[in-house]
């Protein structure tokens, strides 16, 4: 895959997912490449469909932005197989499958080829399906909740039920894969905090992007302490942040609290 070619439309899709991924960080291209192993020249190649990006540069940026990997991986995955052809022969073989019944003889290694072709089919209904629902699924589910939308996506289960769950890191643990976003709200200074709820894991957290440096969000529910996130560096200035989790049967009297570094605080309810 060296060198640079127009990519198949598989290949633009995923760039055009790579970019919005991007753009809900809110990180430069330089900084892109001060946080991954890959130049600023090599991001501008991959988020503008000029070449396409190794899996491993899809896993960093969907880590940078707190976002599950499972949508862009498969994506990815189609994207790489209509880049090197291997799509393509798959089918040409399926059909001459179809059109030539095989003899005795055959049989035992045509059947690798038809499930090949299969699985590639399969793989292509379920990312149109998530691309033509919008990755949203009933309940008011957005991104976090792919699993919920695509089959082959259905897999990936969160890490932590319940109490297991207390005080534990919603993106490691897998918790925001299917959750919603009760409330999101935007405080005077800008800066976005959102109240997510996982019903799986039994637990809520809170989720912040835009801050300044030394801004602190925290997670209130009474009777259950609070979850704190600060944000230390410009870098977490630059991402999304979240508190870490507190376990709940009822989520709705959890309020999420902005303190800025230069003025008052501002809570924020469901209500």
């Amino acid at each position: 895959m060296s060198g640079e070619r127009p990519l198949p439309a598989e290949c633009a899709r995923l760039a055009a997912g790579l970019r919005e991924l991007k753009d809900r960080t809110g990180l430069s291209l330089a900084a892109l490449a001060g946080r991954t192993p890959y130049s600023k020249s090599s991001w501008e190649r991959y988020l503008n469909g000029k070449k396409l990006p190794p899996k491993q540069a899809v896993e960093a940026l969907c880590a940078l932005a707190q976002e599950p990997a499972g949508r862009l991986v498969a994506l990815w995955e189609l994207a790489e197989q209509a880049w090197s052809g291997r799509s393509a022969e798959a089918g040409t073989d399926a059909a001459r499958v179809v059109r030539t019944p095989p003899g005795p003889a055959e049989r035992g290694w045509r059947t690798p080829v038809v499930s090949g072709a299969v699985a590639v089919l399969a793989l292509a209904l379920a990312v149109t399906v998530f691309l033509t629902t919008g990755g949203s699924a009933p309940g008011g589910h957005d991104h976090d909740g792919l699993a919920a939308t695509s089959p082959y996506l259905q897999y990936q289960e969160p890490a932590c039920k319940g109490e297991v769950c207390e005080a534990a890191d919603p993106t490691r643990t897998g918790c925001g894969l299917e959750a919603v976003t009760l409330f999101k709200r935007r405080a005077a200074g800008g800066q976005q905090v959102e109240l997510r709820y996982s019903e799986k894991c039994a637990a809520v957290w809170g989720k912040t992007q835009g801050l300044h440096v030394g801004d602190r969000v925290e997670l209130r529910l009474p009777g259950a302490g609070t979850k704190t996130v600060t944000a230390a560096s410009q870098r977490d200035t630059e991402t999304y942040l979240s508190t870490a989790m507190t376990v709940t049967a009822d989520p709705h009297g959890a309020r999420v609290c902005l303190l800025p570094a230069g003025g008052p605080q501002q809570c924020f309810g469901a209500a």
